[in-house]
């Protein structure tokens, strides 16, 4: 996740922020019970992985946001 704006300034957003620290966290445990759902390896109905698809992309967009806001004040 948000690879584009790169580790280091993801880094030192997390130190930095850690409201942003948390989400991205959340986000990165989301991702990988997805994947063990998704891979078999777990178990979830339908509505379980819908539901925590949405909440991961909810918390994608928080932790974007947070990070074009840090970018500005960055460059500005």
């Amino acid at each position: 996740m948000l690879q584009e704006y790169g580790s280091e300034l993801v880094s030192s957003l997390r130190q930095e922020n850690a409201r942003f620290a948390s989400v991205f966290d959340k986000h990165q445990r989301l991702d990988k019970k997805i994947c063990e759902i998704e891979a078999g390896r777990e178990h979830a109905s339908d509505f379980e992985l819908e539901t925590m698809k949405k909440e991961k992309l909810k918390l994608k967009d928080e932790a974007y946001s947070m990070l074009n806001e840090y970018k500005r004040e960055v460059v500005a």
